[in-house]
């Protein structure tokens, strides 16, 4: 029994079995790019604007993977010592650039959600978690346990081996889990904010994230309409998966609801219906 999931017992014996032929995730990555039509979400966002209320980009982004989880719970499931689990909880690590410059390190912290969080608790808990990261003189609760490992020469091997044993074995406390980015459901990063391309970011191996998305440059994609080419504006995004978790045709449907939410973004104003994950 873990304090952040349950073990899986009723998953197809295909997948059970694939952590001992993949026991590193690094074994299972499965890597893909979704574009998302640009103008759905601009104009959403701009009635909305008219509305009082400014969301953002992240925030329909964050919402619909919400609600991809609440119809798909296998998303939400991690591998650790070639055992798969149902994680009881939603959290996605981000990074922030401190003050907001990119010549600043970032701060790297996970926010914790409901697969039924409405539009407005989404963009509220993004804002105040990019607020206080930004705004931090200080470091978080991570950069302070990583300065005090780096403090004694060979705590860091010692810690991380000792840390590793503990998650390997069932024995990680929740407060540590609580605290650790690298126990999450995803990794999610908008590199367009930098001005950069969508990549194909890494799951870690320490830890329990099995899936990274990565938002990049908004770009023209070349769409057949009515027998013509049109170039369409999209936002791509680079995802990473950990295929032990589930099968490449879930996957498929899952990443398919995610984008027809995103083009058509006035059903995220509802609450979905939460599946319970089977275990």
């Amino acid at each position: 029994m873990r304090a952040d999931g349950k073990k899986v017992k009723n998953a197809d014996a295909m997948y059970l079995v694939a952590a001992h032929f993949m026991p590193k995730r690094v074994d299972s990555m499965n890597m893909t790019t979704i574009d998302i039509p640009v103008e759905p979400m601009r104009q959403y966002l701009n009635k909305k604007r008219k509305e009082g209320k400014r969301y953002s980009h992240l925030t329909l982004f964050v919402t619909a993977f919400l609600h991809t989880i609440a119809e798909y719970p296998g998303l939400n499931r991690f591998v650790v010592n070639k055992r798969t689990y149902a994680r009881n909880e939603i959290a996605i690590g981000m990074v922030v650039l401190k003050n907001g410059s990119m010549d600043q390190h970032g701060a790297m912290d996970k926010m914790f959600f409901k697969a039924d969080n409405s539009l407005d608790e989404v963009d509220e808990i993004i804002n105040s978690y990019v607020n206080k990261n930004r705004d931090m003189e200080d470091e978080n609760s991570t950069d302070k346990a990583v300065r005090v490992f780096l403090s004694i020469p060979g705590l860091v091997r010692i810690g991380v081996n000792f840390f590793r044993f503990l998650d390997r074995h069932n024995l990680m406390t929740k407060k540590f889990i609580d605290m650790s980015p690298f126990h999450a459901t995803a990794v999610m990063t908008n590199l367009a904010s930098i001005r950069t391309n969508e990549i194909y970011h890494h799951i870690y191996e320490f830890g329990t994230t099995s899936m990274a998305l990565a938002m990049g440059n908004m770009r023209e994609v070349p769409v057949r309409k009515k027998g013509e080419i049109e170039f369409v504006r999209c936002i791509p995004m680079g995802i990473v998966m950990d295929e032990r978790i589930a099968s490449g045709s879930y996957f498929a449907l899952a990443f398919h609801k995610f984008q027809s939410l995103l083009q058509n973004p006035e059903l995220l104003e509802e609450i979905p219906e939460v599946k319970e994950d089977v275990v």
